[in-house]
């Protein structure tokens, strides 16, 4: 990244001489990866300005690259001071949240639980017998999609019952992952990044023996908001997930 950025600020369209960047591998496999022209997404087809900011729109290299390629199909917009215009925005947002409407989602986001299992449609590995009782484990319910839009405030929420009448304690665990179809949390890039672990516990005699609890996870703001309520007792938990770093 160093040698990013002093490269970037030397690069012109006018300079011929070679600027050489030693690229990391994980930097070249997440480009074959996710390389592609964000311009072919539907929701995007009647966008009609397109702004540079940041630091790396102060190059000249990057400006004539993104008219030459976008220029046709939208007006390029670079505002004054285009290094600051990020820090502006934090600034703003940090000032009046409501000043921004609309997130969209960095990662998939749901939780680990467990299913009835269904012949042929989950695997055979994930088959898990309890008391009697067929399971499949590890199964990712998604709370939201990659990329995914979500209004300031909104919440998505999901009703769940112990595998156990029995059980004193549950643990649901949240995971995070880049790709949008994910059906399990043991695959590749999935990873774990909250807990709520609720305790069952209760002495109300009408407390019924299949508890409801229900996994609330309000969105939009840069933090994920978690809780899970144990319905027949009000209790509940809560844990924060930052967008920022996960």
């Amino acid at each position: 990244m160093i040698a990013f950025e002093s490269r970037k600020r030397a690069a012109a369209p006018d300079r011929t001489n070679p600027l050489n960047i030693t690229l990391p591998f994980s930097f070249i496999d997440y480009y074959k990866k996710f390389r592609g022209d964000v311009f072919d997404k539907p929701e995007v087809t009647n966008v009609k300005f397109l702004f540079l900011v940041g630091g790396f729109a102060e190059s000249p290299l990057l400006q004539q690259a993104v008219q030459s390629a976008f220029g046709s199909r939208c007006r390029v917009i670079i505002p004054q001071d285009v290094g600051l215009t990020i820090l502006k925005g934090a600034v703003l947002f940090g000032l009046d949240p409501a000043v921004i409407k609309v997130r969209r989602s960095p990662l998939t986001y749901g939780v680990g639980v467990l299913n009835r299992f269904v012949e042929g449609k989950h695997p055979p590995e994930k088959l898990l017998v309890k008391d009697g009782t067929r399971w499949c484990t590890d199964v990712f319910d998604k709370f939201i999609s990659a990329d995914q839009s979500v209004a300031l405030g909104e919440t998505v929420t999901r009703s769940y019952t112990p595998a156990k009448p029995s059980q004193l304690v549950i643990v649901i665990n949240i995971y995070s992952s880049e790709q949008d179809n994910v059906s399990f949390i043991t695959e590749a890039g999935v990873k774990k990044c909250g807990t709520l672990r609720l305790d069952l516990t209760g002495t109300d005699a009408s407390v019924p023996n299949r508890r409801e609890i229900k996994t609330l996870m309000q969105f939009g703001d840069t933090e994920i908001k978690a809780m899970a309520i144990d319905v027949a007792t009000s209790k509940s938990v809560k844990v924060g997930i930052d967008f920022l770093n996960y």
